[in-house]
């Protein structure tokens, strides 16, 4: 029985072991050497792939170097990440380095405006916008005060029916109680 689990275990380990072949095979060499998922390729097959693309790594290398031409980069990335020319990682690290001046307040533009801050001019507008308002709220609040009086408030006069209400059904209850 434990020869059985042992067994288990070691197919594990080779297929992740077989995995992990097939990704630096097809990572490393050439994003073109596609292998099959399956595990019908042989190890002897698979260093015999692994060497003729050495082979032809070596033969681009030495091509190149004949006719004095700057070797072909592989079409993808070989490295994780992506490839920016010399060109193009200049211009990233100066913008880099605008920012960072930016942020620190030194260099020859000028200083940013922090997001979110209003101006002079834009608090001034918005204090008179504050004022009429509250001028229009309590103007309107007198005028209510003069016209209306409170929700909900009974009168003396409705106080006073519905006392009377009250009394009237309680009378009727403790009649109906007695009986």
């Amino acid at each position: 029985m434990p020869s059985c689990t042992h067994g288990i275990a070691n197919e594990r380990t080779l297929r992740k072991h077989w995995q992990e072949t097939r990704r630096k095979i097809t990572n490393c060499h050439t994003r073109q050497l596609r292998l099959s998922s399956s595990m019908d390729i042989s190890v002897k097959d698979l260093q015999e792939a692994i060497s003729i693309r050495q082979q032809i790594d070596n033969l681009q290398r030495r091509l190149s170097s004949l006719l004095r031409v700057a070797p072909q980069r592989p079409a993808g990335p070989t490295a994780p990440g992506r490839y920016f020319s010399p060109a193009t990682r200049a211009k990233l690290s100066a913008a880099a380095r605008a920012r960072w001046a930016r942020t620190r307040g030194t260099g020859g533009g000028a200083p940013a405006r922090k997001k979110g801050q209003l101006t002079p001019a834009g608090r001034r507008k918005l204090s008179q916008l504050m004022k009429a308002r509250w001028a229009a709220r309590r103007r309107a609040g007198q005028r209510q005060k003069a016209s209306s009086r409170k929700k909900g408030a009974l009168t003396p006069a409705g106080r006073k029916r519905l006392s009377e209400l009250m009394k009237a059904r309680w009378a009727a209850r403790r009649k109906a109680g007695a009986k």
